[in-house]
């Protein structure tokens, strides 16, 4: 009897670990939990001219609800897809530093946070 529920035990474990695997490879393919299980990750929005020299403006912006690297890449591509911008977001501080050509537009850069699903709590500009 005891033999039987070793046996039982062992098949439990191994299926557990199995079905453990199998999620995280979805996740990592697919992108995590938080950002919708079955959606694929974001490709990175590339920014052409990385010469710093060419943007003279810069704000630093504090950000809420990001909670994994698929959420920091979402922010960091809609701050990019802004006409002069370059975007770098960092998870683990929950911010974000953009570079701009221009005088930032506080406006368009909190909409274009927002509409990633986010929100900026502090808005401050800063030195580049």
């Amino acid at each position: 009897m005891n033999t039987a529920l070793n046996a039982v035990l062992i098949a439990a474990l191994f299926l557990l670990a199995a079905w453990a695997l199998r999620r995280t490879m979805i996740r990592s393919r697919k992108g995590g939990g938080c950002c919708g299980e079955h959606e694929s990750s974001e490709k990175k929005v590339t920014v052409s001219d990385r010469n710093k020299a060419h943007y003279p403006y810069a704000v630093s912006l504090r950000i809420g609800g990001m909670t994994c690297e698929n959420c920091a890449r979402k922010v960091e591509n809609a701050l990019n897809r802004l006409d002069g911008t370059w975007a770098a977001v960092s998870i683990s501080s929950g911010s974000a530093k953009v570079l701009c050509k221009m005088s930032p537009d506080e406006a368009a850069v909190r909409e274009a946070v927002r509409s990633a699903g986010y929100v900026v709590t502090d808005y401050r500009m800063a030195e580049t």
